[in-house]
């Protein structure tokens, strides 16, 4: 038998157990806003005959935003941290639904028009993104700079390097399942949060849709929390954290192979290039150049195991592959090899110097040894404090 309690607490149950999606609506002082979205959604929810529920994420708002959305019968959840990731992030964790739309509370999305959000999650779409190029911006929805500029750049940069089909990275309305979401180990708590969402979807391989929708002008009368530089660059800066090798990979092979073609070219002697001679002054520069391209891939490749190891992005077997095979005694080896080979050359210039009684040399033959001695020392020692470097992110994963 059923304890009193119980069969009070059965209905409850039953109905968590069928609630199929939670609409999450991330609050900051959205007073004048705030009920209209509540309301729109209720209706979605009525309309599709969907056992659903609207939870409103509030971040601290003092203008009595929580009070509305109880009065207006959301279920409100209060987050302390704050930022726009940190809110939805308190929201979707608190959210009973298998699926889930987030969205704006300003009355710039339509809550009453999910209805192709919640088809594509029902066909089995683990993510599905809001596209307000592929719909509508009405006008002074979005300003000029955020859409000719600030949006597709940052969308093109994040489909080139994480391969990624999305036409829109950032639009605020989106839909995802909740096993997607705990799936996604989502760390941000800012304006990144948007992106890395749709990052962690392609390097998981999610299956991923987009749908067309309308961006309205918003219905707040005081300036939006956005700040287009601070936030675009921060968009930006996340992408490349989480692309080491656009950031430094890429740059630096390409790098690395001019200036070490160049090098390999002047070593034996000067050149005519356009009737101008070059000679040691644009070796040394090589030089340089073939070290910073170096330093640049070895930093990608370290950038690339350290946030596989701190569980910023999924394991990669390819990249664990590879670091079984560079040892830390293969880069000593390797570090080793380097110095012995400039410290052979040096020594060479210097008894070459000292055969003269320490007078004057030939200043572009001698320097023909040394730059490549000491290229070869500093390339040396850099080999040996990266590996060391790499066996410690290797232990920590170990771990």
């Amino acid at each position: 038998m059923l304890t009193a309690q119980a069969q009070r607490e059965l209905p409850l149950q039953r109905e968590l157990a069928n609630l199929e999606l939670s609409i999450i609506m991330p609050c900051l002082d959205e007073a004048e806003t705030l009920a209209t979205c509540i309301r729109k959604a209720q209706a979605s929810l009525a309309r599709l005959g969907i056992v659903g529920e609207i939870i409103v994420a509030d971040n601290g708002s003092t203008d009595g935003s929580a009070a509305i959305a109880e009065a207006c019968g959301a279920r409100v959840v209060h987050v302390a941290a704050r930022g726009y990731g940190a809110a939805l992030q308190g929201g979707i964790a608190a959210a009973r639904g298998h699926y889930i739309i987030m969205g704006d509370a300003d009355d710039s999305y339509d809550f009453g028009a999910i209805d192709a959000f919640v088809a594509r999650l029902r066909a089995g779409n683990e993510l599905v993104m809001g596209n307000r190029f592929r719909g509508q911006i009405k006008p002074g929805a979005m300003p000029a700079l955020h859409r000719y500029i600030g949006n597709p750049l940052l969308s093109a940069v994040g489909r080139l390097f994480f391969r990624s089909q999305i036409g829109d990275f950032h639009c605020g309305l989106r839909g995802l399942s909740k096993a997607a979401w705990q799936r996604m180990d989502l760390q941000t708590t800012g304006m990144e949060y948007a992106s890395e969402m749709v990052i962690k979807a392609a390097l998981l391989d999610m299956r991923v849709a987009e749908v067309p929708v309308t961006l309205a002008k918003d219905g707040r009368s005081r300036p939006p929390h956005l700040r287009s530089w601070r936030d675009g660059w921060r968009h930006l800066r996340f992408m490349l954290a989480y692309a080491p090798n656009w950031l430094f990979v890429y740059p630096g092979l390409a790098l690395l192979l001019v200036c070490a073609a160049v090098f390999l070219w002047l070593l034996p002697g000067p050149r005519l290039v356009f009737g101008r001679q070059l000679d040691v002054h644009t070796l040394l520069v090589a030089a340089g150049g073939t070290l910073i391209g170096f330093q640049a891939i070895a930093f990608g490749f370290l950038a690339r195991v350290f946030i596989f190891t701190a569980g910023l992005v999924p394991d990669d077997p390819r990249l664990r592959a590879l670091e079984r095979q560079i040892s830390l005694e293969t880069g000593l080896l390797a570090g080793a090899l380097c110095l012995l080979a400039g410290g052979a050359l040096l020594a060479w210039a210097v008894i070459a110097w000292a055969a003269r009684d320490f007078g004057n040399l030939d200043y572009a033959v001698v320097m023909r040894q040394v730059i490549p001695a000491v290229t070869l020392l500093v390339l040396g020692i850099q080999v040996v404090f990266y590996s060391f470097f790499l066996s410690i992110l290797s232990l920590q994963r170990k771990t």
